[in-house]
């Protein structure tokens, strides 16, 4: 199979293939919507929802951040940073919306800025260090993968403010996947050496990766999609071995403390500077 093939394949029902930013953007994807909380909805749960999905996604762009400077070429340095500011787009809507709905009031910088890593409640895999390009694109296809799947579904949600975030990233999302699958094609189908850290790289992803399945019911649909890449790229697919504890139970590595150190420390050093 051929990396247009695969892209072509994966593309099939998200043909606006979005590449813009997810902040720079003039559409506002809540405009006209009602930001009560619906009736029979429980807001608590659907707070923590949202923060879940922020918390992925804000640690998620730290680190794609940290190929600035360090990718392998011009393009694909900016193309990464545009993937974590479409990320980090999605978690400013998704911790405003926990703002609103756990009655809190919170913003979206006390909950990037103001939480300790036991507050977290991000996945694991998105708080591992980048290690090499092939360890990132990896890491890029399944969380994409896994995170499109949901927010499909989330698309049709009885919170109109969730259905339309989702609706929103749902074009941007399609499109990480699509670069990692171009990506992890063209290292595994490529030299013997991007074809071993490839599957160095599959290795290291591949005990984090039951932790998704456990969040979400979209196994079917992401198994799907790695399975298509992997089958092109002449790479075998992942054996899952989960880990035991969740980052969903504010579990975490060692990794997410510095990591949001570095993230929170102008911030909690200055609490009350602005722009």
């Amino acid at each position: 199979m051929s990396d247009d093939h695969v892209y072509m394949t994966l593309a099939e029902g998200h043909e606006d293939d979005t590449r813009w930013a997810y902040g720079t953007g003039f559409e506002d994807p809540l405009h006209g919507v009602d930001t009560t909380v619906p009736e029979g909805i429980d807001a608590a749960g659907l707070a923590a929802v949202c923060v879940e999905l922020a918390d992925d996604a804000l640690v998620s762009a730290q680190r794609l951040a940290e190929w600035i400077t360090r990718a392998p070429e011009l393009e694909e340095e900016v193309a990464l940073a545009n993937i974590g500011l479409d990320l980090l787009g999605q978690a400013r809507l998704l911790y405003s919306r926990a703002g609103q709905a756990d009655g809190t009031g919170r913003d979206e910088d006390a909950y990037a800025y103001f939480r300790d890593a036991a507050d977290f409640r991000n996945v694991r895999l998105a708080e591992l260090p980048c290690g090499d390009f092939a360890f990132s694109i990896v890491r890029l296809l399944v969380l994409s993968s896994w995170r499109l799947a949901h927010f499909e579904r989330l698309a049709s949600h009885p919170d109109p403010v969730l259905a339309a975030i989702a609706a929103k990233g749902v074009k941007e999302l399609a499109y990480h996947r699509q670069y990692a699958a171009e990506w992890a094609v063209r290292l595994g189908d490529g030299t013997e050496e991007s074809h071993r850290r490839m599957r160095r790289a599959q290795e290291q992803v591949a005990p984090y990766i039951g932790e998704l399945f456990t969040a979400y019911d979209v196994r079917d649909e992401v198994v799907a999609d790695i399975r298509q890449v992997t089958t092109a790229a002449g790479l075998p697919m992942p054996v899952y071995r989960p880990l035991p504890g969740s980052g969903r139970d504010g579990e975490h590595t060692d990794h997410l403390g510095p990591l949001l150190a570095e993230l929170q420390g102008v911030a909690r050093a200055h609490p009350e500077a602005t722009w």
